[in-house]
């Protein structure tokens, strides 16, 4: 694909327009760091193939990969929209230790967004995201600060990740009253599989489709969803147990996969964008052909028979894993 030829889908009800496809930064087997080459050359491959849409964090490598992002757009800056979301906890002394909670205050917001524009070597950021819930901070006082920063100028819009639904809409009714910028976007895992699962032990899949979609179709929010590949599960070469779950919903994506002559990637980010809550799909490709085949999967339309069977295996992972993780 050409870049004149790499269709945009406007995010939720800004005037952001986005590619179906987002590259992400916190790559799983590359170094989150400004030093990693490889990584730096996948984000100005998709630059130069017409993506524009690109997710980083202040704890993907603690500010490596906002580095690593901040490089591959130089002197292109114009050609990016850039995602990046802010931690509930500072930088951890070591790899083994846990960082201490923040507090989503005015001080800790404003510093640790200026530590992104200084990394990404921009004066703005396209979309600002609390990475998760510090679970103190009110509503009232979190949409004030982040409406500071786009009256500021510093970023265009903000949101959430991570976040339940029950909070993003009190959230929007906050800031609706009060006058303010609303969130413009969630960022939320989301994937055809889905072993991740909620506190409870229900799937996060299942409870996105349940809770939040209709929180984003009455709002008009913007859905950047993460994880296609199941945090790596469905990459074609890893082990599986054989009986097991995750065996049989990857025998049904290859038997949609051999059908519509695809690749298994392709199916499983093709069954994500079909949902027309999800405006764009994240995946951290490490290398051009990864980036190919996970856009070639954004403009795949899955017949509805075959989109039937995919449904019911993905629903079949979800009560077999919610099943095994409340017996656990």
């Amino acid at each position: 694909m050409s870049e004149s030829t790499v269709p945009k889908i406007r995010f939720g009800m800004t005037d952001l327009y986005v590619t179906k496809l987002c590259q992400g930064t916190a790559f799983r087997t590359m170094p989150r760091s400004s030093n990693n080459d490889a990584g730096v050359a996948v984000l100005r491959y998709c630059l130069d193939i017409g993506i524009n849409f690109f997710d980083s964090a202040i704890a993907y490598g603690w500010g490596g990969a906002e580095e690593a992002l901040g490089k591959a757009i130089s002197g292109r800056r114009d050609k990016a929209i850039i995602c990046t979301k802010v931690p509930r906890f500072y930088e951890p002394s070591s790899d083994d230790a846990a960082g201490k909670d923040a507090t989503f205050n005015q001080a800790y917001l404003e510093t640790q967004l200026e530590g992104s524009l200084k990394r990404l070597g921009t004066d703005y950021v396209d979309l600002f995201l609390l990475h998760s819930t510090d679970g103190i901070t009110g509503p009232a006082e979190i949409c004030s600060v982040m409406d500071s920063f786009v009256t500021s100028g510093k970023i265009r819009y903000w949101g959430v990740s991570n976040h339940p639904a029950a909070v993003v809409i009190e959230m929007q009714k906050t800031a609706s009253a009060a006058g303010t910028s609303t969130p413009a976007g969630i960022e939320d895992y989301y994937t055809v599989a889905g072993v991740a699962v909620t506190d409870d032990s229900r799937s996060r899949t299942r409870e996105l489709e349940r809770e939040m979609f209709p929180c984003v179709r009455e709002f008009g929010v913007g859905v950047l969803a993460f994880s296609p590949m199941d945090q790596g599960h469905l990459a074609p070469g890893r082990k599986i147990e054989p009986g097991s779950p995750m065996e049989r919903i990857i025998v049904e994506l290859d038997r949609v996969a051999e059908e519509l002559e695809v690749t298994r990637a392709e199916i499983c980010v093709a069954w994500v964008i079909a949902r027309p809550e999800v405006t764009s799909v994240l995946a951290g490709c490490e290398s051009p052909e990864h980036v190919d085949q996970m856009l070639s999967g954004t403009s795949l339309e899955i017949p509805e028979e075959c989109m039937k069977k995919l449904d019911e295996a993905s629903n079949r992972f979800s009560t077999e894993m919610e099943k095994f993780n409340s017996s656990a």
